[in-house]
């Protein structure tokens, strides 16, 4: 199979690109050139906000099985590079995200959930909802539903994370002492390590798939505690959790998802938009996920070999709380 990714240097790219080489896949990286292709792959530079930057690319003689796009900003990027491909590559992969769904959202909402309105293919950069939809319109015209393959992912978690999320935990667990842990702890999870959402991706080109697919696990493949256990323990152990009531948490002010990554309070909108989706297809579809201790252990260990500097896009807020308000809510004493 021949492999163009646009990307791949950083995150969900890397991963599917490390996935195809593993297959023994021949694989061209198109990207701006700030980071490092990985070993094994022939690059291609460009920048595909610039004008003529897809220069490169529309010069280079290459044909492809399928193109991967990770792309989250203007749908017009989308556009322009599936019409220049369109003729050169057999199947179009792109991630997508689940914010595509109109709000609010049922409880295990499917593909065919209704999406949100707005989106065109041709648009610069608006809103991350309407500007997925936009791509995968861009998607859709350029290749056809039938040669596109439209992954809507959830949380993704796992090495090379340059978000913040489980680095935070990871982090925060390192430190050690009394660590503000919301609950429940048996809170129903969903996310996707990103190697399980690689390997998904190489697989459905190899089996010619097309249509949308939610992509994360099954609600309760991983829970709050079970997270966060994984956390203090691959650490060294040293932090306490202090399972803390949603009420509290909320009460002092503190922003669910950002200031607490991963953690939404069950029955709010938020939550079941993010930890309630129906991913049956993805599953009926060749979907394994791994252990969340598997994601966790080997996140931690990406993060030691970088020395402490944790990887972060300039184009997302950091995750986290700050110390003084964690303290200030253990002194309470309402964690448990």
């Amino acid at each position: 199979m021949r492999l163009l990714m646009l990307g791949g240097t950083e995150f969900v790219g890397r991963a599917v690109v490390e996935a195809a080489l593993e297959r023994g896949w021949d694989v061209t990286v198109f990207h701006r050139g700030r980071h490092e292709a990985p070993p094994g792959v022939r690059s291609l530079l460009g920048d595909r906000t610039a004008p003529g930057g897809l220069a490169a690319l529309a010069d280079d003689p290459g044909e492809w099985d399928v193109v991967v796009d990770t792309w989250s900003a203007a749908p017009s990027a989308v556009r322009d590079t599936a019409r220049l491909l369109r003729g050169r590559a057999g199947r179009y992969v792109y991630v997508s995200s689940r914010s595509v769904y109109a709000w609010e959202r049922p409880a295990r909402f499917d593909e065919d959930a209704p999406l949100v309105e707005g989106a065109s293919a041709d648009a610069e950069q608006t809103a991350y909802p309407q500007d997925k939809r936009g791509g995968e319109l861009a998607v859709l015209d350029a290749f056809g539903a039938d040669r596109s393959v439209l992954v809507r992912a959830g949380l993704i978690l796992g090495p090379y994370e340059n978000i913040g999320r489980l680095p935070w935990w990871l982090g925060r667990m390192a430190r050690g002492g009394p660590v503000l842990a919301p609950g429940p702890r048996d809170l129903p999870l969903q996310y996707v390590d990103v190697r399980d959402l690689a390997e998904w991706m190489v697989l459905a080109a190899e089996r010619e798939l097309s249509g949308p697919y939610n992509l994360v696990s099954p609600q309760g493949h991983a829970t709050m505690g079970t997270l966060l256990d994984a956390c203090a323990r691959v650490t060294g152990g040293a932090a306490e959790l202090r399972w803390t009531e949603p009420g509290v948490i909320l009460e002092a002010g503190i922003e669910p998802w950002t200031e607490l990554p991963v953690w939404v309070p069950q029955g709010s909108d938020l939550y079941e938009a993010l930890h309630s989706a129906d991913v049956s297809r993805a599953v009926g579809a060749g979907l394994v996920c791994r252990p969340v201790e598997e994601t966790v252990a080997d996140t931690w260990r990406w993060l030691q070999d970088l020395g402490g500097v944790v990887p972060q896009r300039p184009d997302r807020p950091r995750s986290g709380l700050d110390p003084e308000v964690e303290a200030k809510v253990l002194a309470s004493g309402t964690g448990g």
